[in-house]
């Protein structure tokens, strides 16, 4: 079984929980969209919405290649919260695995951030995803989420 998700286009629901460092968990939910474009480049999009109105919405629009047999890619990211992004992904034979680092910041954020992402596949339509932000060794975010292919 390869991957579905990123290798192949497709649009994904996503519903899950977001967790602060001082706070409890807090639902999220969003969709995602996967689409290939010519010389092995690829766009992912996703929308994130809080739907209990804790925190504004949030978009993520990545763009990397990868090409036909790679097993490693790098992108950018334009983070509606964290702004630009440049990041590094493995693809694994049950996982994909990025790692990134915030490249510019909006005023209010003045340390430097990373992170990690990872998308564990349990089959064609269902991957399990967890991730988390730093600001130099300390976790301060982390979500986790079912990601479902549509059609």
């Amino acid at each position: 079984m390869s991957h579905t998700f990123l290798l192949e286009e497709g649009r994904w629901t996503f519903k899950g929980h977001w967790l602060e460092r001082q706070g409890l968990p807090v639902p999220i939910a969003g969709k995602t969209l996967i689409a290939w474009g010519q010389q092995s480049w690829f766009t992912w999009v996703t929308r994130l919405e809080f739907p209990q109105g804790e925190h504004p919405q949030m978009t993520l629009q990545y763009r990397g290649r990868l090409d036909l047999g790679d097993r490693f890619y790098n992108f950018v990211l334009q983070h509606s919260t964290l702004g630009r992004v440049e990041g590094e992904g493995w693809i694994a034979p049950d996982s994909i695995v990025q790692q990134y680092q915030v490249i510019s910041e909006d005023d209010r954020q003045s340390q430097r951030r990373n992170g990690f992402e990872s998308l564990h596949r349990l089959d064609e339509k269902t991957y399990l995803f967890s991730g988390g932000t730093f600001v130099g060794p300390a976790l301060i975010t982390t979500m986790e989420a079912t990601l479902q292919r549509q059609g």
